[in-house]
Parts: C-alpha cells; sequence; structure tokens
C-alpha cells in the first residue's frame, strides 16, 4: 500500500504545507520509504525533501528546515507502504477462516509483519521472517514485538499453525534473546490441544526468557457460527482450571508476567482480578485487564462527578457480552443522579454467533436488531464496533445509517478505557 496520508495533525508542519487527506508521500530526501520505520528514520533530520503527489495528481517538491527530532504531523493510511508480509499459517483457529464471504476485502487479509507488531502491536508467529528481516529487527532493535506463541511444544505448535516452520518457535525466540528484543507473548487457548499439562510446559519453557519476556496473555479462542470444525470454546470449568494453573504458576514465579484475558473470568463467573494483577497492562488491546481499567477509573470519576443533571435526560449503553456486567454496575450508580436515567443493552451477537463476545466484532444489523426496542434518545457505543478511521460497521454500514435506523443521538467513545468521555457527554445531554 502507498504512503497515503489520512490526516494531518493540527497545527503542524505538514497542515501549514497544505498537505491533505489522500495525499500520497512519494519520496524523501531521494528515497522511497517503505514504511512508517524508515519514514521516522529519513524524516529525523533538519533539511528534508519530500515529494508528494496530491489526490487530484498534481505533483510537488516541499523543502523543510526543522528541528531534527520535530514531527511532520502525518498520520498515514497503512504503516507499511510496500507490500504486508502475508500469513503463510494455516491456523486451526484462524479467525479470518471463520467469516462468511461477502464481507469488505480488508477482512480477509491475513497479515503476519513484524513492522506491524512493532508500530501497532499485532500478533505475529515469526514464521515467515527472512535472515534479511532478521537483520533489520537486530541492527534497528525493533523491539517490543508481539508474538503469538501459542505452544512451546514445537511439534504441536506446527499441527496448531499447520505450518512445519512454526516448529522453530525456540530458535525464533532464542534469536530475540540473542540480540536483546524484548517480546509480549499470547497464548490463543484452544480446549484438548494447548490447555492442561500442554499450557504448564508452556509457560515453563517461556520463563527460560524471562530477561526480555514483557507480559504473557492466555485468551480463549473465538469460534463463529461459520467454523465447521471440532474446535471448543471454554466452558465455566476449562476457565476455572485455566485460572487455577496460572494462579499456581505466578506463585511459585512472583515477578513472572503471566495474565488471563478478562473472559476467563466472566465465563468463570468470578470477578476480574485487582490492577496489580495486570503488571502494568501490557497487553490491555488483547482483553487482558481491559475491564479493571475502566472500573477502576469509572470509580474514580464518578466520586467526583455532579450528582445532579438541570434537565431530565436518558442514555442507552450498547454493550458486548462481556461487558454488559460491568456496564450495569455503572448503570446503577449513575441512575442515582438526578435527572439521569441509564439503561444497558446487551447487543446480541447474531451476526457472528453467540459465542462471540467482544464489542471489536459488533456489527450494524445487530446493534439495530438489539437497540430498537428501547427507543433511545442517546446511545453510547464504543469505537471499537468501527472500522479505523473510519465511521464504518463490519458488515459495511455506517453511523449515518445508525442514527437514521435509530432516530437518536449516537455517542461514540473514544478512548474505551478512559471514562472521561462518557461524564463529558452525561454533563452535555440535551433533553
Amino acid at each position: 500500500m502507498p504512503a497515503i496520508v489520512i490526516e494531518t495533525q493540527q497545527n503542524s508542519i505538514a497542515e501549514e504545507l497544505g498537505i491533505e487527506a489522500g495525499d500520497e508521500i512519494l519520496k524523501i530526501n531521494g528515497k522511497i520509504p517503505k514504511d512508517y520505520i524508515e519514514y521516522s528514520y529519513l524524516t529525523a533530520c533538519e533539511e528534508l525533501n519530500i515529494w508528494v503527489k496530491h489526490k487530484d495528481g498534481t505533483p510537488e517538491i516541499y523543502e523543510i528546515e526543522k528541528d531534527f527530532d520535530e514531527d511532520l504531523g502525518i498520520v498515514f493510511k497503512s504503516a507499511v507502504f510496500d507490500k504486508i508480509k502475508p500469513c503463510t499459517n494455516h491456523c486451526i483457529f484462524c479467525f479470518v477462516d471463520g467469516q462468511p464471504e461477502g464481507l469488505r476485502d480488508t477482512l480477509y487479509i491475513k497479515d503476519d509483519d513484524y513492522r506491524l507488531s512493532y508500530l501497532q502491536g499485532s500478533y505475529v508467529t515469526l514464521t515467515n521472517l527472512t535472515e534479511k528481516d532478521k537483520e533489520r529487527i537486530a541492527s534497528m532493535h525493533l523491539g517490543p514485538l508481539y508474538v503469538s506463541v501459542h505452544t512451546m511444544n514445537c511439534e504441536l505448535r506446527a499441527k496448531m499453525l499447520r505450518n512445519p516452520k512454526a516448529a522453530k518457535i525456540k530458535e525464533h525466540l532464542d534469536f530475540l534473546k540473542e540480540n536483546d528484543i524484548p517480546f509480549h507473548a499470547q497464548i490463543v487457548l484452544c480446549p484438548n490441544y494447548n490447555d492442561k499439562e500442554e499450557l504448564k510446559y508452556t509457560l515453563n519453557e517461556l520463563y527460560k526468557y524471562k530477561n526480555i519476556l514483557l507480559s504473557v496473555a492466555i485468551v480463549p479462542v473465538g469460534i463463529t457460527k461459520y467454523r465447521k470444525d471440532k474446535l471448543t470454546t471454554i466452558d465455566k470449568k476449562k476457565a476455572e482450571e485455566c485460572i487455577a494453573i496460572v494462579d499456581e504458576f505466578n506463585k511459585k514465579r512472583k515477578s513472572y508476567p503471566v495474565c488471563l484475558s478478562d473472559e476467563f473470568f466472566l465465563i468463570a463467573e468470578q470477578d476480574v482480578p485487582p490492577a496489580k494483577y495486570y503488571r502494568g497492562f501490557g497487553q490491555i488491546e488483547d482483553g487482558v485487564g481491559a475491564l479493571r481499567l475502566i472500573k477502576d477509573d469509572f470509580e474514580k470519576r464518578f466520586k467526583k462527578c455532579s450528582k445532579k443533571l438541570k434537565k431530565p435526560a436518558r442514555i442507552t449503553f450498547g454493550t458486548s457480552k462481556s461487558a454488559y456486567k460491568t456496564f450495569a454496575e455503572f448503570a446503577e450508580k449513575l441512575n442515582t443522579i438526578e435527572n439521569l436515567t441509564v439503561e444497558v443493552v446487551k447487543v446480541e451477537p447474531k451476526f457472528w454467533g453467540k459465542d462471540i463476545s467482544v464489542a471489536g466484532l459488533i456489527c450494524y444489523q445487530d446493534l439495530v436488531d438489539s437497540i430498537s426496542p428501547y427507543k433511545p434518545q442517546n446511545l453510547v457505543i464504543p469505537s471499537v464496533m468501527l472500522s479505523p478511521y473510519t465511521n464504518e460497521f463490519l458488515d459495511g454500514k455506517s453511523l449515518d445509517d445508525l442514527k437514521s435506523a435509530l432516530n437518536c443521538n449516537i455517542h461514540v467513545i473514544k478512548d474505551i478505557y478512559c471514562t472521561s468521555e462518557l461524564f463529558d457527554i452525561i454533563r452535555n445531554l440535551k433533553k
């Protein structure tokens, strides 16, 4: 994908120059950047020339003088400007393979690019690393990386990823260790594959990399209704078993950051652990500690908020199954605010199937079907329901479509881990 500008930051050099969304950065000091890593390196200077092709096709060269570390203020459509390194695995639990036909083309892209891991925190298996890739990672010290380990049993990993190269996981992690490249590890837990004794083995083997291992996240396999294999979901008994294994392991190695995602505790019908369990929330984007973070933030802000609105108003939370209980607790407290009525609606994931419980996979039609009976005045949803930098849901419909269908105000929370936006919405509510 070319270096297409999606937006320029306010009061930035790029904005002053007139660079706009849709423009393409062609060269920097005569060199074509192949990704944002190289772009950052090339722009770290006091004088530079930038070749730009405007969205109308007009070319232009800018001569720029700036401070060495001053950012140009350009946000790109993608962090990779050449071809994304594709995934060469065929994982038994691959979510992309569990999608129906007819969705947007971008939803079928299976990337496994170390650059996106370094820049954006996406997970990579390391199975497609070339020697050239390794040289670049080592020389530029590109870390931390986010590694989908799943199991340290080499034979089992090759089986789960359906790729013989996946058996080289220890070799790849040894490479990271030799070059002092820190990493976060992820384990997608699949019952009857990498659970029980296999999970214990994996945790013990990963401990050998404790000097560079920043965190270990264990998440349950997500199974859509479109899958036709024999994978099974995590039930209450399995969730309790995993919690016990991790607790026992962590007691023996108190400085070792192994954490289960929120879903395990919800399935086990247990409260999510206190903040100290998550050791700095190193894998918050993987749903590890998200509920604890938002619960603690809400409690802090609720104590300070006004307990009365000037006029009566009503808000409706549209939540995923995993967040429903937490937001029901919020609603109970918010309903003590005079003139405020709060209701929480659990959006049923009909599109993907009952076993999908996260907000990031909620579709437009499921929102409309679940929310319509409540005739909301103000609907509050998290931004993760929308595709990045767009107002579109996974099934192609937009926020405008939702507003029209529900005939109400739509409020999108951008930072889902902080409730300041929520309290701002409440303060500014109109009847």
